[in-house]
């Protein structure tokens, strides 16, 4: 059995890529760890959390974590032949599709309209609802042209957050209260709204920018600190106009 980090170390060998280039490229999915995380993984001392773990699966195409971490996979037939046995039955899989005899019957999916809210202003200071109404848009997009889990979008204001956040565009949110270490979220501090990087550490929790001419936010006790929600994706309203109704 081998462990997470070993997976992850042998995989980004495999794929030629280093451990600074494999952190940018979970940059790409909106997930900012460095270099230094990565090192950790692959000897042991922490472990990727399950969203980041998808994510390097996606990158590293891990198809099958569970054969790559027990070494074999009962209920994957593939699982039971050596690297020759299983490139001869992918080619009769190859042939069936071929054939187009084997193919299951696909629907060609048309995209609907999706309503979202999008909100010029995050904060309503003092009156305990966190997105102001008052500056509240609504768009219609086509489903997939914003991430899926997206529940609203918030206008990104400033460049504490570039260059992978833009000012002027959209952040889409996922309405959640709570977010794992160095995820990105919408925070509401003491009456003020911020696109930042959670960190907790040892030395207590800070909203970091990643602009590093910028700060960080240290949260001290006595302070208010709301999480609207996780950062799952960004658009620039521009590319957008040709997909509202």
């Amino acid at each position: 059995m081998r462990t997470i980090g070993e997976i992850i170390a042998k995989k980004r060998e495999q794929a030629g890529l280093t451990q600074t280039a494999l952190a940018e490229k979970l940059t790409n999915e909106s997930i900012h760890l460095t270099s230094k995380a990565i090192s950790k993984w692959e000897k042991g001392a922490t472990e990727p959390s399950f969203t980041t773990l998808m994510a390097l699966c996606k990158i590293l195409e891990i198809t099958d974590l569970y054969e790559e971490y027990y070494g074999f996979n009962p209920d994957r037939p593939l699982s039971y032949l050596n690297d020759e046995g299983k490139a001869k039955a992918l080619d009769y899989i190859e042939l069936l599709q071929e054939s187009g005899k084997y193919n299951k019957n696909t629907a060609v999916i048309v995209p609907f309209l999706r309503e979202i809210a999008i909100y010029d202003t995050a904060v309503s200071a003092g009156t305990g609802n966190l997105l102001d109404e008052s500056t509240k848009r609504i768009l219609e997009l086509r489903e997939n042209i914003i991430p899926e889990s997206a529940d609203f979008g918030v206008n990104i204001s400033g460049d504490s957050m570039e260059p992978y956040y833009k000012n002027g565009h959209i952040a889409w949110v996922q309405k959640i209260d709570a977010l794992e270490n160095h995820e990105i979220g919408i925070f509401f501090l003491n009456g003020n709204a911020y696109i930042k990087k959670l960190q907790q550490d040892p030395n207590g929790t800070y909203l970091i920018s990643l602009n590093e001419k910028y700060t960080p936010i240290s949260i001290k006790e006595g302070d208010r600190l709301d999480v609207l929600g996780k950062v799952v994706g960004q658009s620039d309203p521009k590319e957008l106009k040709s997909f509202t109704k």
